[in-house]
């Protein structure tokens, strides 16, 4: 399902890594909303492949192309139409991957469900469809801009490497490009932060701020673990450690601490909203692997060739925060 739905906005993505286009559909965004084109522009630069030797040499414009909802840079409150042109794909790259379905990727469990296999560069799966989210959650953070809130998400660790930074430092550097040496990937994690966001966001259970944040991180491809402020720490702390205490600051009521991430039974409390996700190392390496053949039935060995980002951390970092725009943007606009 390429769809996230919430009780105000829902997101559909289509297309796949190697199809003419790919694109998104946005509903739910009100009339009057101005979207600056070229701010988006540079937001999608981030996201955007061959920019660096970080990541993967396949280089695409990512250039979006309104086909409904905008008007002169105003939101008419109709469906937001985006597609992206695909044009640097190379699908020869896997016509040797066909019936051998890659570790750590989808292409065995998407056999197992469908019995097909997946198309060239990961189909559907692909983070190539992490572009048109960036393009929704692009618009989607210039709204909460203009409602004081703000996302930023920031490097948290790469490999073994444990630094809060905006950008890659070189130790992280190093640790990519050694990775990359021994035709392997490395891991990271992001912390992405929401201040600004108004107490009394969200409810219980089902219903809560962390449910949906969570729902939609995990539409990322590669984040297999998603943590709100202090996050699996809490597991060894006491209560008088891990509560927040309570103080009034002017008129309003915050905590000394943050453990609980902004978020308490479901609901925002108006400090900032601090999620931690991890990330796996990209499962396309050129290390030889072991796997199956599916048209033969024997064991096999492969090695994935084409182009990948040795890391994904650091082209994730607007990923995540137009999935979290996404998601604050739905909670505000029906005051829940």
């Amino acid at each position: 399902m390429k769809s996230l739905k919430g009780d105000n906005i829902e997101l559909e993505l289509y297309g796949e890594s190697h199809s003419p286009a790919i694109g998104a559909r946005l509903s739910g965004i009100p009339a009057g909303e101005q979207v600056d084109t070229a701010l988006l522009e540079r937001f999608m630069e981030r996201r955007a492949p061959g920019r660096s030797s970080l990541s993967t040499p396949r280089k695409e414009t990512d250039a979006v192309r309104f086909l409904s909802g905008l008007q002169d840079g105003i939101t008419d409150g109709g469906l937001i139409h985006m597609e992206i042109l695909n044009g640097n794909t190379r699908s020869n790259d896997y016509d040797s991957l066909k019936d051998t379905p890659r570790p750590g990727h989808a292409d065995f469990a998407f056999y197992a469900k469908t019995g097909r296999r997946i198309p060239a560069g990961g189909g559907s799966f692909s983070g190539r469809l992490t572009a048109p989210i960036c393009a929704a959650g692009g618009i989607a953070l210039q709204i909460l801009e203009r409602h004081g809130i703000s996302v930023s998400a920031r490097i948290a660790r790469i490999g073994d490497v444990e630094q809060d930074s905006a950008e890659p430092t070189p130790e992280m550097i190093e640790a990519i490009e050694q990775a990359r040496r021994e035709s392997d990937s490395v891991g990271g994690a992001i912390t992405v932060t929401a201040s600004g966001v108004p107490a009394g966001l969200g409810d219980a259970y089902f219903g809560g701020l962390e449910s949906a944040l969570s729902f939609a991180a995990f539409g990322i491809p590669a984040v297999k673990a998603v943590e709100f402020g202090a996050g699996t720490k809490v597991a060894a702390m006491r209560g008088s450690q891990n509560n927040d205490e309570f103080f009034y600051d002017g008129d309003s009521v915050r905590t000394r601490t943050n453990n609980h991430g902004g978020i308490l039974g479901g609901i925002s409390t108006g400090m900032p909203i601090v999620i931690t996700l991890s990330f796996k190392p990209t499962p396309s390496i050129a290390r030889e692997q072991r796997t199956v053949d599916l048209g033969t039935g024997e064991d096999a060995v492969i090695s994935v060739r084409g182009r990948h980002d040795p890391c994904v951390v650091v082209r994730a970092l607007p990923v995540a925060e137009a999935i979290t725009a996404l998601v604050i943007l739905d909670f505000l606009l029906g005051g829940n």
